[in-house]
């Protein structure tokens, strides 16, 4: 596979071809503007580039993309800048040009009659659930990152968030797409249709490729009945497997209502967002563990909370919870979901932390964390494990904040360190090393040891048929 190193940046005459395409003043080569494009929100991750490009429409793409395959220039496709692995973020050569997909924002078609929503990659997921609202659906696609994060980026990184235990993740809830290849063809259709069984299917194939076969331009979107009638209720616990057995409790105990997030913090995850954010512990008295816990319901108002309060009083006759607190009004939920979405935030107060994202079987979650965690430890001794996430579907962003004694930029020397025994852990229990962030520039190294000889050599082939001279995004995902 070709790598940054092995493209030359792109001549003048290229630079006038591709202001030809978008105009001078979509075509950023000044370091001032460029630089919101050049690194990622934690700045592990800062890049150089000829030129950041601004496209305002599909053929635009696919001019640009044309225009780089013959010229052999490389490319980084970008949506919000969101990303945690590096996969949007160009290498330090300062060869490649960025192609930001942010002035293709616009929201096409909600089309209620059909339950779905076709829109351009640029278009902010808040942007787009709030147009689904409007038009009284949901669209259920939901993360922290969801006032920034773009639909295109979410596409590509198969993105999934605190709703997959309901809706699954952002592959279950795309029916089409359209993307730009590199011979600046333009392949998909963005017909919505639920059943369509006419050969290989390239949607599948590009959702999750982060921007190594072809650029995502736009998509339809499944859409669902508005939400009518929400519970959220914050629990303390002894245990993870509490938890684990708390999501069969719910299920059983709230049959009319759907389980839409059962997200799980560690009590030193819920002290750092208290002291840092400004926030309140809802409960009265400290316990190990905790977990936020929403149903939802689309019929009678009432239901939902109904539900809850009877699922909460077998959860305590079944020993699965110590205390709860249960949302008495949406103000209220969404604090108690602020607790949750500021965890990576509130992190950031600690000093280096140490990022993991991956998932195991839901039932192995409290073997993983028994064994992780001494692992980490027996790394960084003093080091602060601060677990949280989605048990619900499995997934955990299991990261380690630096001991309060320790230089930060020597706990974050460890990182690799770090990965490497708490990924262990991940693969014995035939988990992924990477659950929802994708495997970008940081976790790439990894491929060789989690995926076959054959998986790799197909992929190779993938990359090759798409992207022949290998310009879009080199260097990332395929070791």
């Amino acid at each position: 596979m070709r790598e940054p190193r092995d493209f030359a940046p792109p001549s003048p005459e290229v630079l006038e071809r591709f202001a030809g395409v978008v105009g001078e003043r979509h075509v950023l080569t000044d370091p001032e503007g460029m630089r919101p494009y050049l690194h990622e929100w934690r700045d592990r991750y800062v890049g150089r580039a000829a030129c950041v490009l601004r496209p305002g429409s599909e053929e635009e793409v696919a001019a640009l993309l044309r225009i780089a395959a013959e010229a052999e220039v490389a490319v980084v496709p970008q949506g919000g800048n969101t990303g945690l692995v590096g996969g949007q973020i160009p290498f330090e050569d300062g060869n490649e040009v960025v192609l930001s997909l942010d002035r293709m924002n616009r929201i096409l078609k909600v089309d209620p009659e059909d339950d779905s929503m076709t829109l351009e990659a640029g278009v902010v997921l808040a942007d787009a659930q709030a147009a689904a609202e409007e038009a009284g659906r949901l669209f259920p696609l939901s993360l922290a990152a969801e006032g920034s994060c773009r639909i295109g980026g979410n596409l590509a990184t198969n993105a999934g968030g605190v709703n997959v235990i309901a809706y699954g993740t952002a592959r279950a809830q795309c029916l089409a797409l359209r993307a730009a290849l590199p011979s600046g063809e333009i392949v998909g259709s963005l017909s919505g249709l639920r059943k369509d069984n006419t050969g290989y299917d390239l949607r599948d194939l590009l959702i999750g490729s982060e921007g190594t076969l072809g650029i995502i331009t736009a998509a339809t979107m499944r859409l669902f009945p508005a939400v009518t009638d929400r519970a959220v209720a914050f629990c303390a616990l002894e245990s993870p497997r509490d938890a684990v057995e708390l999501i069969g409790l719910l299920r059983r105990h709230a049959p009319c209502t759907t389980l839409t997030a059962v997200e799980l913090m560690s009590h030193l995850g819920l002290t750092f967002a208290v002291a840092h954010l400004g926030l309140r512990d809802p409960l009265s008295g400290a316990a190990p563990w905790y977990v936020l816990v929403e149903l939802s319901g689309h019929g009678r108002q009432g239901m939902a909370l109904e539900e809850m309060e009877h699922a909460l009083g077998a959860a305590f006759e079944a020993g699965l919870i110590e205390d709860a607190a249960l949302a008495q009004n949406e103000t209220q939920a969404a604090e108690f979901w602020r607790l949750r979405e500021g965890m990576s935030e509130a992190q950031k107060y600690e000093g280096g932390s140490i990022k993991n994202d991956i998932s195991v079987p839901v039932s192995r979650i409290p073997e993983f964390l028994d064994r992780a965690i001494p692992a980490v430890l027996k790394v960084v001794p003093g080091a602060r494990p601060v677990p949280f996430g989605h048990v619900g579907d499995g997934n955990l962003h299991f990261n380690i904040s630096q001991p309060p004694d320790m230089d930060r930029d020597e706990f974050l020397a460890r990182w690799d360190d770090v990965v490497e025994a708490v990924n262990a852990v991940v693969l014995d229990l035939g988990g992924s090393i990477s659950a929802e962030h994708g495997i970008g520039r940081m976790k790439r190294e990894w491929m060789e040891r989690i995926r076959p000889p054959a998986e790799l050599a197909l992929m190779r082939g993938i990359k090759r048929v798409f992207d022949p001279k290998g310009i879009l995004n080199p260097g990332k995902l395929l070791p």
